[in-house]
């Protein structure tokens, strides 16, 4: 049901929109109508005490549920950690997409979107038993096929995944991030490129990457990482300066606290917090993108900075913006987080444990005008 009514006295975070303390966010039919002080209507959440933010976006996620062994079920995800836009890295490629649209995007309350796979198949061999890398075989490459996918479902399709890794391509792992550049430029689309061990190695990867494009797992631990010694390595300062995009990709490898805590402290702090959540990192030590935030901000990354590279930076990084902002007119998508004071332990992919007396918690969720849950822990999904 589309909501009217009144978001009562939040503390909102607009980013491009409107920001202030205290602040009221009339509703009408699921769009954002009016924002003000004092506004009188029927209140449908107080949030008093609350942040009030863009509905989060997680950008690097597996949610092709029941058709690839790694996914997990979005809406679960959605309601513990308030996010209300997912986007698929690249589960499904030109050979499974159309599943993915039929029973992925299109029957969801929640705003989706998806990294096409370069590889045909996607990512078909990844579970706790089974590892095997869907670009170790070139002739799951296809070119006619990826762009023709990638163009018959160009509303939900917000560039192309490229697993440049050993892990994931074996010894092909250059060839396949030349064909992702080369056919997402025709395509004009963003690669988000997944980094593992080498071949290629990072300094590679980085300097072939253009403004726009991707780096997740940007805070992995060795080998592969963007600091060596204590020290930023030369090609990450370059691709960050030159507007390559820097995502942190969780996941069950792809973040270190040593790593991410010496990037905040060269001013290379990432661009996008993500949470790589898969059928093995949704447990641990990923679990989610709120737990992820709160990692961010324990290391040192100011709450409202967090929270904007986990909505209004990637928002942009796919060209949605009204999905990263809070703006008269635009369709509700909005997340509700209050703070608790209870401690906290946070965990790494290296195992590294760091307690932190400060979290944001859900409180509630609207997205795409409706709501997800409210401030009764009352589930409307």
């Amino acid at each position: 049901m589309m909501l009217s009514g009144l978001i009562k006295q939040g503390s909102v975070l607009g980013f491009d929109g409107d920001s202030r303390d205290e602040i009221d966010i009339r509703l009408q039919d699921g769009l954002i109508a009016e924002i003000g002080c004092q506004l009188d209507g029927d209140v449908i959440f107080d949030a008093t005490d609350c942040i009030v933010t863009p509905a989060l976006l997680d950008l690097h996620t597996h949610i092709y549920w029941g058709a690839t062994a790694l996914s997990v079920r979005p809406e679960p995800v959605s309601i513990q950690s308030c996010v209300g836009s997912f986007v698929d890295a690249g589960s499904a490629g030109a050979a499974n997409i159309l599943g993915f649209a039929e029973f992925i995007q299109k029957p969801s309350k929640l705003n989706v979107f998806a990294f096409l796979n370069v590889s045909f198949p996607g990512i078909f061999g990844f579970s706790p038993n089974v590892m095997v890398g869907e670009a170790e075989d070139m002739r799951l490459l296809n070119k006619a096929d990826c762009l023709a996918a990638a163009r018959e479902h160009s509303h939900f399709i917000v560039g192309l995944k490229v697993r440049a890794g050993k892990l994931a391509a074996g010894e092909n792992g250059e060839k396949v991030l030349d064909l992702a550049l080369e056919w997402s430029a025709e395509l004009g689309l963003p690669i988000m490129c997944h980094v593992d061990f080498s071949p290629p190695d990072i300094e590679h990867t980085l300097n072939l990457l253009r403004p726009g494009d991707i780096i997740t797992h940007c805070c992995r631990p060795d080998p592969n990482s963007i600091v060596k010694d204590g020290a930023m390595i030369d090609a990450a300062v370059q691709a960050k300066q030159r507007g390559v995009v820097f995502d942190i990709g969780h996941g069950m490898g792809g973040f270190s606290f040593d790593v991410c805590e010496t990037a905040i402290r060269n001013n290379l702090e990432p661009d996008v917090i993500s949470s790589d959540i898969h059928c093995i990192s949704v447990h641990g030590p990923a679990h989610d993108l709120l737990t992820t935030i709160n990692k961010l901000i324990a290391l040192g990354m100011p709450t409202e900075k967090a929270l904007k590279a986990a909505t209004f930076n990637p928002a942009n990084v796919i060209r949605r913006p009204a999905l990263g902002r809070i703006r008269v007119g635009d369709i509700a998508n909005i997340s509700i987080l209050k703070t608790s004071s209870d401690p906290v332990d946070l965990k790494d992919a290296t195992g590294a444990i760091l307690q932190t007396r400060c979290s944001l918690q859900p409180a509630g969720l609207i997205a795409r005008g409706a709501f997800i849950f409210n401030s009764n822990n009352q589930v409307i999904l």
